[in-house]
């Protein structure tokens, strides 16, 4: 799996402080939001309530740099937000965090306590390597429309995360598309954590603990692998 996850040289070159660290995750055991996710769910309300108490989540540095990294390719973050400010806005403004199943509760609890970006991909749906990439615009992005399957195109130049078959997240963090996402059913699959300096990759790496802690007790037994992207240190 070593090499399943790249980067382009123009995503390389361009955001030179782009770490990646991804988990790779086999013999998982999905299944409906419980009790135990929605405590997670919750758990992390409560963080980001305290952390956000006093200042807006568009403050927090890590939040400001993915701000400034959307809008040099032409997306606007006010509206378009990276998924941690998304997720973190949703709750401070209050609202609750969304339960979707085990998996993607678990994740999205983690991205929210560490303020940053997180996603996960079904391993069984992900056709040949994932390149982040400028997409050219004419990639597929399988996603819905007005409660129906519908199929989108990013913009030129917009950064994405792609497979062979199509983009699998727009606007680098912002949209995940339905063809890959986590179902109940999944049993293979890899999580994605994208930071920007000021982020250190020591707490890239905590975050990574964190995630990999709920991933065994959520799914005995599984088995991981960590894989690191990007700038070094």
């Amino acid at each position: 799996m070593n090499d399943l996850l790249r980067l382009s040289p123009a995503v390389a070159e361009r955001f030179p402080t782009y770490r990646g660290l991804v988990l790779f995750a086999s013999g998982l055991t999905n299944g409906p939001s419980d009790e135990r996710s929605h405590t997670l769910l919750r758990e992390a309300e409560e963080h980001a309530r305290r952390m956000f108490a006093s200042t807006s989540p568009a403050e927090h540095p890590h939040l400001a740099a993915w701000r400034e990294a959307f809008r040099t390719f032409g997306v606007k973050p006010q509206r378009t937000m990276n998924s941690a400010e998304a997720l973190i806005t949703r709750v401070v403004k209050g609202g609750e965090l969304p339960a979707i199943n085990r998996l993607t509760d678990a994740y999205n609890a983690v991205s929210v306590r560490f303020v940053v970006p997180c996603g996960g991909e079904d391993l069984s749906k992900v056709v040949g390597h994932v390149t982040l990439k400028l997409a050219d615009g004419t990639e597929p992005f399988e996603t819905v429309k007005d409660g129906a399957p519908f199929t989108d195109h990013p913009g030129q130049g917009e950064v994405v995360w792609a497979d062979e078959a199509g983009v699998t997240c727009r606007a680098w963090n912002w949209r995940q598309g339905t063809r890959t996402r986590l179902t109940e059913d999944t049993t293979r699959a890899y999580f994605l954590f994208d930071a920007l300096s000021p982020m250190t990759r020591g707490e890239l790496e905590r975050a990574g603990d964190a995630l990999e802690g709920l991933l065994a007790d959520l799914s005995p037994g599984c088995r991981m692998e960590r894989v690191r992207l990007g700038a070094a240190g």
